[in-house]
């Protein structure tokens, strides 16, 4: 509170007016009064407002002070608010970076290594069908074997583009899933081509359970990024 303001007065009052609010306000809070109101310190404080603005030359002293302070105080608010502003900006730019760098993943990892996956596991149940008809016909196991090599190539395609970048911590399930889904097909892919070379249906019939493991983690995958794209 600044002295015309104890004063109770504006701070382009008249002497006289300065003088009239002054010496009320000591008949009321004076502690000679008597009255419930006196307040030693309150008079303390009107005496040194009287002073210092009764005075032409101390009142213009404090006048200029108090416009100091005044600039420096918008100064202040004006920098406080151009901070703000700043950082605001910031943040808004850093999360729209962070909104970038996410649908950058989803565009250029994950839909091209979920694509790679499909072509992966769709086909085996066709293939192996079309196999069943002569296990022992050479043109019918080169078109299988043909497969395997496809499949081999894709998988080591999706690993890499799976590792080429770091996934956003709002994918990490969906980046798990993947992951679990090419272990499962690269060990797969391991029993079916053990098949090829000894003809025991046990290695072809874990071949398929271990691409139904895939399909089912891929699956789980592809429903987490349904809710994103």
């Amino acid at each position: 509170m600044n002295y015309y303001e104890l004063l109770q007065v504006k701070p382009n009052a008249t002497p006289q007016e300065i003088k009239q609010a002054y010496r009320r306000l000591v008949k009321k809070y004076h502690p000679d009064s008597q009255s419930d109101s006196a307040d030693h310190e309150l008079i303390v404080k009107l005496n040194l407002a009287y002073e210092v603005l009764k005075d032409p030359e101390s009142r213009q002293l404090y006048d200029k002070t108090l416009q100091d302070n005044t600039v420096s105080w918008q100064k202040s608010r004006q920098q406080k608010h151009k901070q703000a502003a700043k950082q605001h900006q910031n943040t808004t730019q850093q999360r729209k970076a962070k909104q970038e760098s996410q649908l950058r993943w989803l565009r250029q990892v994950y839909l091209p290594v979920s694509s790679l996956l499909h072509s992966i596991l769709e086909p085996l149940e066709e293939e192996i069908e079309a196999l069943s008809a002569d296990v022992y016909d050479e043109e019918l196991m080169s078109f299988f074997l043909a497969y395997l090599e496809d499949s081999t190539q894709a998988y080591e395609k999706a690993k890499n583009l799976l590792s080429s970048q770091p996934n956003p911590s709002l994918y990490a399930n969906i980046a798990a899933n993947l992951y679990y889904c090419l272990n499962h097909i690269h060990d797969g892919l391991e029993e079916l081509t053990r098949f090829t070379q000894t003809y025991e249906e046990y290695y072809l019939h874990l071949g398929k359970e271990l691409f139904n493991l895939a399909k089912e983690v891929h699956s789980q995958a592809s429903a987490m990024a349904k809710r994103f794209l």
